[in-house]
């Protein structure tokens, strides 16, 4: 499998019309940057001033992949951090060459950046102290927090209309301050992926104060982020997840970094459906 590999590297490497491709710069630089998250633990964040998370370690592993097929044994791996105001501007003006955070793939990303083959499968849902309601409806006449500029918070104000459900709704800069505020009664309910609400609520010491609602806004298709138009790279970084996820390094990241989620049913499809080398 892995000669497959490097022979569809050979194919990826012959001229090509448009110059500064992202394979190419990297074969000149010796470099290959990753964008990560510092804020979305458990997919993406800063360990003791370290990236950790499914995400990196995936792209980690997605880079020795690329390295080999390139023939270059001493690829530099940049670590960059990025946000969520400027994570696909840079990928799009060709400073990060591959986003490794918790990015879900829309059709309004995709006019700015391409993604690769699903590497996550994610939802929007609630965390609530468990005197909360049970239900969605059950939020009407309450202060309920989400992150700005997420996917999440579109959801949500989709919702809320869909359902008639009068909530004011709280924007946070990031998850933290969100969960501060349920704590504090600030807010009566925090809006976020699964994934985050299971790190943040359900791992502090009195998680049994809170509740994770099983009831799912979204389901969302979480990719990695490169340039616009880069055929020749795209296909390299799906080659490379294809390997990984073939030889059960994908199910391996996921257990390291994941130990307390258990793959769903879209997750166990993502797994099923991943594209195959020849």
């Amino acid at each position: 499998m892995r000669a497959l590999f490097i022979g569809l590297f050979a194919a990826l490497l012959m001229p090509v019309a448009v110059s500064a491709q992202t394979l190419e710069r990297i074969k000149e630089t010796g470099k290959f940057v990753i964008g990560f998250r510092t804020d979305a633990a458990p997919l993406s964040y800063l360990d003791n001033n370290q990236p950790n998370g499914y995400t990196p370690a995936l792209c980690l592993s997605v880079a020795a992949e690329l390295g080999a097929g390139l023939g270059m044994t001493d690829l530099e791996i940049v670590l960059q951090s990025v946000d969520t105001e400027n994570r696909f501007d840079l990928v799009a003006a060709g400073e990060v060459d591959l986003l490794c955070g918790a990015a879900t793939i829309t059709l309004s990303r995709r006019e700015i950046v391409d993604f690769s083959t699903p590497i996550y499968v994610d939802g929007a849902t609630v965390a609530m102290k468990t005197d909360g309601p049970e239900t969605m409806a059950g939020l009407a006449g309450m202060k309920i927090g989400v992150r700005s500029g997420t996917t999440t918070l579109e959801a949500l104000e989709n919702t809320l209309s869909a359902d008639g459900i009068d909530a004011e709704i709280v924007q946070f800069s990031d998850h933290p301050s969100g969960v501060a505020a349920l704590e504090g009664d600030a807010i009566q309910a925090y809006f976020a992926d699964q994934s985050i609400l299971m790190h943040l609520v359900l791992q502090k010491a009195n998680a049994k104060d809170y509740k994770v609602l099983n009831e799912i806004l979204t389901v969302e298709k979480q990719g990695l982020a490169m340039a616009r138009g880069d055929t020749d790279f795209r296909l390299a970084v799906d080659a490379a997840l294809s390997e990984l996820y073939q030889d059960g390094t994908m199910r391996a990241i996921f257990a390291e970094k994941l130990p307390n989620i258990e793959p769903g049913l879209a997750l166990e499809a993502m797994y099923l459906l991943a594209p195959t080398l020849p």
